[in-house]
């Protein structure tokens, strides 16, 4: 998948915009503040549905303007498309080569991108909500059902929640009821686990060969995922038995808590270097390389499953790594297409066309 293209108007500090983008690395460079972040936010929401700094729309409309528009050209192995998102006041517009789409999920399975920022590169030492939000966008960006799936875990979540407070406080709540969301949680539990199991099995694979890469042989590294289930269990059906056997039996347990204190929202991704665990032994610059190699391997699971690379997207995090890990970055590119945002114009030995100038909002190709 190549970007070609990408446009905006009255989208953060961008009145408008037409940038073009070339296959290869491409480098948005300027000084702070200009808005080089701003065009990968808005390339991105295609892919993720949503701004990956702020939930709410209404803070990406630029100051004094009633609403924004983005839109994104992409080439794939099928041809090129373009996909456009606009949001004026509480209506929001989606369209796929002009026609209107309804459902997020036709939006962010049609363009895929790995992003890469400055938090990431927390994520072996941050919560394990952080990592589970990193495998549910990558997951999603492959199988759009995950999507579906999810959304309708967290629906019984929800409701089951509702009834556990209200118990916790002393209410009488529906016996029966409570039963019910715990067999529809499982049911889809078991789906959101397997493959989540699978594609940590994928990604622990490639990330583990880009360690060793990197690292001249020298480090391995062993990526798991961590759940309330059996790790011997393969069968859907045999993960659903035993999270409705879990739901069910600890129901008087969450009683006293008011909140599901098992399932898949509750799980983790364990990280191991050479046999121990990242988050409590590994170096600064070794979780860097970890969550690199990640990132990268990402993309490789995506190709895998999608049948092509997803586009890139590495937001101010090149100055974050040390001059062999760029080196690694920039010279293993292959088919892929990245763009990076940075102040520097000429550390990456990225050529001068495919490098694009952003002064307050404007790009200069």
């Amino acid at each position: 998948m190549i970007l070609r293209r990408f446009k905006a108007e009255n989208f953060r500090n961008i009145e408008g915009c037409d940038i073009t983008f070339s296959p290869g690395v491409n480098l948005l460079y300027g000084n702070n503040a200009q808005g080089k972040t701003n065009a990968v936010e808005g390339i991105y929401v295609f892919a993720r549905g949503k701004s990956f700094r702020l939930a709410d729309d209404k803070e990406l409309v630029r100051f004094g303007s009633d609403g924004f528009r983005i839109l994104v050209e992409y080439e794939t192995k099928d041809g090129i498309n373009t996909l456009e998102y606009a949001f004026f006041g509480r209506e929001r517009r989606r369209k796929k080569n002009g026609y209107k789409i309804d459902k997020i999920k036709e939006m962010i399975g049609s363009f895929k991108a790995v992003l890469f920022y400055p938090d990431d590169l927390l994520l072996v030492k941050a919560s394990p909500e952080e990592r589970r939000a990193f495998l549910n966008v990558a997951i999603g960006q492959c199988y759009d059902v995950y999507i579906s799936y999810y959304a309708n875990y967290k629906k019984a979540l929800e409701n089951r929640n509702c009834l556990l407070k209200l118990a916790s406080k002393g209410m009488a709540v529906d016996g029966n009821e409570l039963i019910s969301w715990s067999y529809y949680m499982a049911e889809y539990a078991s789906y959101i686990h397997l493959m989540r199991k699978e594609y940590t099995a994928r990604l622990s694979e490639y990330a583990n060969g880009i360690i060793k890469e990197i690292s001249g042989g020298k480090e391995e590294v062993n990526i798991s995922y961590k759940s309330d289930v059996e790790e011997n269990l393969s069968k859907r059906e045999d993960v659903e038995a035993e999270y409705r056997k879990i739901f069910t039996e600890n129901i008087e347990k969450e009683k006293i808590v008011g909140s599901s204190l098992y399932g898949v929202h509750r799980d983790d991704l364990l990280i191991d270097l050479n046999g121990k665990s990242a988050r409590h032994f590994a170096s600064q610059g070794q979780q860097r390389s970890i969550v690199l190699a990640m990132k990268l391997a990402e993309g490789e699971v995506n190709k895998d499953i999608c049948g092509e690379y997803p586009v890139f997207l590495f937001d101010d995090v090149l100055s974050e790594l040390d001059e062999e890990r760029r080196k690694y970055l920039i010279g293993g590119i292959g088919e892929r297409q990245i763009i990076i945002t940075s102040c520097e114009r000429d550390s990456f030995g990225i050529s001068d066309a495919n490098k694009i100038e952003v002064s307050l909002g404007s790009y200069k190709n």
